[in-house]
């Protein structure tokens, strides 16, 4: 498993937010390692898309503090955590269906080099061979799924250091889910750090290398995949019968 190290690629301490007056996270504390993949697990309401969000800087933290890469993200908005290298595929997000999936894909990377935008998009291509072939045909064109991977596919194009991707499998089939998440693994393996958010509890243990459990807005438990028992536990902190490690 990568190691985290002194300095990891994103820390996030005492992290506090909401919407308005309601708040959402409470003292959040997370870290992510360089080429690590780590999993956000919890229940329906439990903050976690809250959190994803206030690290794109889609919504302003309340208090806490938020380091990425070495760059505090304090008064950041969304374009610029993107140009510091944090790619983020949003829950339920859509795809323009009216633009063919190579004008998707261009539009994604707008603001890179020509050359290396498309070369970026033919190595997409080869992540995702079921968008490939239909590479000319519309948005719209796309079985459900195949628009889930292009959404993905928009999120690896810039090539992020920390690509943030909130229920990646919602409305997958179980093969489709295996394939989004074996392109998460092969990004890890190629450099990419990944904070997936997922309900797939089982899936995700398979895949990450550490996991987070965030339940009524704060961190309950972490622990290495490889822990023995580790489902049970989970779902034990769900409920709140197992304290946060510390």
């Amino acid at each position: 498993m990568p190691i985290s190290g002194a300095e990891p690629l994103l820390l996030v301490a005492g992290l506090t937010a909401g919407y308005g007056k309601l708040r959402v996270l409470h003292g959040v504390d997370i870290t992510i390692g360089r080429g690590e993949l780590v999993a956000i697990l919890g229940p329906n309401g439990a903050g976690k898309s809250t959190l994803l969000c206030t690290i794109a800087g889609l919504l302003s933290k309340q208090s806490g503090r938020m380091v990425f890469d070495g760059r505090d993200l304090a008064g950041l908005g969304a374009k610029d955590t993107v140009r510091l290298g944090i790619g983020h595929v949003i829950q339920d997000h859509r795809i323009f269906t009216h633009l063919s999936v190579q004008d998707n894909l261009l539009l994604a990377g707008y603001d890179l080099p020509r050359n290396a935008h498309l070369a970026r998009i033919e190595e997409v291509y080869s992540l995702f061979p079921e968008i490939a072939a239909k590479r000319h045909q519309p948005g719209a064109a796309l079985s459900g799924g195949q628009q889930q991977m292009l959404a993905v596919a928009q999120g690896v194009v810039r090539r992020p250091k920390l690509l943030m991707l909130d229920e990646p499998s919602a409305g997958l089939s179980p093969v489709l889910v295996d394939r989004v998440l074996a392109v998460a693994t092969a990004l890890r393996a190629d450099g990419t750090s990944v904070l997936l958010v997922e309900q797939a509890v089982q899936k995700s243990l398979g895949f990450a290398d550490r996991v987070y459990a965030l339940a009524g807005g704060q961190i309950v438990l972490e622990a290495a995949t490889s822990e023995p028992d580790l489902p049970q536990r989970l779902k034990r902190a769900y409920f709140g019968q197992d304290q946060a490690a510390p």
